[in-house]
């Protein structure tokens, strides 16, 4: 047995699909919400197994990674969030980066010296790394709505990946990887009337309207906090809408939080896109909190700790 894991966001969903088109394989798929993220503790392979770990951090999967390794199964590793220290071992093949303008589509794509690129742009579009997909589409020779249609089927199916369980999504992410493995380009799956592109499509419309009827709770030069409510909308929507309120105001921070049903929020924290560090940092000082420099997020903040958070991610971006 041989596993795939892999985040269940645009960004790990992509970054398999590169992989297993250039190299089709029937692995056991192991991914989950977007916010599930120890994965790889989910698995146990043994001797001669290979495992192939997609866009979740390391640091926070060591242990599963340092106990496949020590039963002497193979680990292919790549990934852009938080690493901790990388174990060196011969079964370990790791390619990590950090930089803020990267994902792991785009890792994969640069080792798959872009046999798949749309997809690796679409990607990159999913994760918000706007600025770098539009000058890869424009590298690629896409037209300017080729590149538009990109980026929304990127941001769909991010969108999916968000919510605090699989009953929130609209598709499994297991499912929705392999519906897409069937397309060699994501322009086909926008052109395919019976691809996931148009459910995807008008959900996201529908959850996006609740979302912009909610005013902000607190906005001041450095940071703008939104509450969203204890209901299924608001766990899928809160993410994208994160990244859409960046790049309409990409000098400040934004902070999308979604109540959840113990009372504490879920929190979807975005760097200023003109200063994209610190998310992560900030939110790895909360308990259940972690990321990577543009973006992150906690996942139970308790309310009273609110205004400490208000507190840092203002005193972090006014250094």
């Amino acid at each position: 047995m041989n596993y795939d894991v892999f985040n269940g966001d645009a960004d790990g969903i992509i970054a398999l699909l590169q992989l297993r088109l250039a190299s089709p394989q029937q692995n056991k798929l192991v991914t989950g919400v977007k916010r599930d993220i120890n994965l790889v503790g989910q698995v146990d392979p043994a001797a001669g197994e290979k495992l192939t770990v997609l866009d979740i951090s390391m640091e926070k999967n060591i242990d599963g990674v340092n106990r496949a390794l020590s039963n002497g199964a193979e680990v292919f590793y790549a990934d852009h969030h938080r690493s901790g220290e990388i174990p060196v071992h011969e079964n370990l093949q790791a390619i990590i980066d950090l930089d803020a303008n990267t994902c792991t589509a785009l890792i994969i794509d640069k080792l798959l010296d872009g046999q798949f690129h749309e997809w690796a742009i679409t990607a990159a579009y999913g994760d918000n790394l706007i600025s770098k997909a539009d000058q890869l589409a424009a590298d690629a020779g896409l037209t300017k709505i080729e590149a538009e249609q990109l980026k929304e089927l990127g941001t769909l199916i991010n969108y999916n990946g968000y919510g605090a369980k699989i009953d929130d999504l609209h598709f499994h992410p297991a499912n929705l990887y392999q519906s897409l493995l069937k397309y060699l380009s994501p322009l086909d799956v926008i052109a395919d009337k019976a691809s996931p592109f148009k459910q995807l499509q008008q959900a996201y419309q529908s959850d996006m309207e609740e979302a912009l009827a909610v005013s902000a709770n607190y906005r001041s030069e450095l940071l703008s906090v939104y509450i969203l409510p204890n209901a299924a909308w608001a766990r899928r929507i809160g993410g994208v809408y994160g990244n859409l309120l960046a790049n309409q105001g990409p000098n400040s921070a934004h902070a999308v939080l979604t109540e959840n049903a113990d009372g504490s929020y879920l929190v979807s924290l975005r760097a200023p896109l003109s200063n994209k560090q610190g998310a992560g940092e900030l939110c790895s000082q909360f308990t259940t909190g972690g990321g990577r420099a543009a973006a992150a997020g906690i996942n139970k903040l308790p309310k009273d700790k609110l205004s400490a958070f208000i507190d840092s991610v203002e005193g972090f971006y006014q250094a």
